[in-house]
């Protein structure tokens, strides 16, 4: 027992203190980290480190990969199942209304036939994406995705599920150019559903539309549905334009001011289809053509007189 030395241990075995490495490795990370940061010498070292890595993640998040998949697999069946009842009953409801629109469509066509009078044209056309609104922040304008490649022209109406968009204006190589009819510029002859007069409704430029040359005591009601009258060789007569909002009849003018606002989600971003130009219409009768002809040449003559007499 005498013979045991109680001496520490010497410094090479017992180490450098704690608080010394812990400075030691502090130097090295920032210095490392300050390298790094200036010179990006370390970024291949990164990547390799990465890409051995990732597949180690990738098998780590698998369980709960498979759980998140399972729970929207087993969410999407049950959504599916709902609709698809839904649909079902949907389907059941409106079945009688269904047979007896084919059925009146039918029986339409015949009567028709029998009073030889001319079959309606059928709106045929192509579907188009929105793009993006048109640059001019005063014009109420989109740009489609199907242009002359496609065999569009100028004029052509569009519409979407639920009534008239607006018109083809400018037609563009791959793309073309839509007028909205809540565009100031736009005009659209239109017709009262409910009472069945008929007028021109014009773009306010802000989202709304105004139904003008409507007599102060017109039949036209809050709620009154305004559709195409087909009178302008444009749009085909029955498509969803309008729905009269607000009235203001005034005794001291002619004509009420009415306000509607589209049916048709013009001002959304999604798809129209783009309706095939509308058959010419037949030429006017040679007496409204010869008074026309008439009426101007009266009108040259009186601005020959004007101007004679100004002279």
């Amino acid at each position: 027992m005498a013979g045991i030395d109680h001496a520490p241990p010497p410094f090479f075995k017992r180490g450098p203190a704690p608080l010394a490495l812990l400075t030691f490795y502090i130097a090295i990370s920032l210095a490392i980290f300050v390298v790094d940061l200036r010179f990006r010498s370390l970024e291949l070292f990164r990547q390799s480190v990465a890409l051995v890595v990732d597949p180690v993640q990738r098998v780590a998040q698998t369980p709960g990969s498979l759980v998140d998949y399972a729970a929207s697999y087993l969410q999407g069946l049950r959504a599916l199942q709902l609709e698809n009842n839904e649909l079902k009953h949907a389907k059941l409801t409106t079945a009688p209304d269904l047979q007896r629109l084919a059925q009146l469509e039918v029986e339409n066509e015949r009567l028709r036939k029998l009073l030889s009078v001319k079959e309606r044209e059928r709106a045929k056309g192509q579907v188009a994406q929105i793009l993006y609104t048109a640059r001019d922040p005063f014009s109420r304008k989109v740009i489609v995705d199907k242009g002359q490649q496609s065999g569009i022209v100028a004029g052509q109406p569009a519409i979407d599920e639920a009534g008239v968009v607006g018109q083809v204006t400018r037609v563009f190589p791959f793309s073309a150019e839509v007028t909205l009819i809540t565009d100031k510029d736009q005009a659209v002859p239109v017709q009262v559903v409910r009472s069945g007069q008929r007028s021109v409704v014009f773009g306010l430029g802000n989202g709304q539309l105004e139904l003008r040359y409507m007599p102060a005591n017109a039949d036209i009601q809050i709620g009154d549905m305004l559709v195409t009258s087909g009178l302008d060789g444009v749009y085909l007569a029955g498509f969803p334009v309008a729905k009269v909002v607000n009235i203001e009849r005034d005794s001291a003018y002619s004509f009420a001011r009415i306000f509607c606002v589209p049916i048709a989600g013009v001002e959304n971003f999604g798809e129209i289809m783009v309706l095939d130009p509308r058959q010419a219409l037949p030429p006017a009768p040679p007496e409204a053509a010869a008074r026309g002809q008439a009426d101007s040449g009266e009108r040259a003559s009186v601005k020959r007189r004007r101007a004679m007499k100004g002279n």
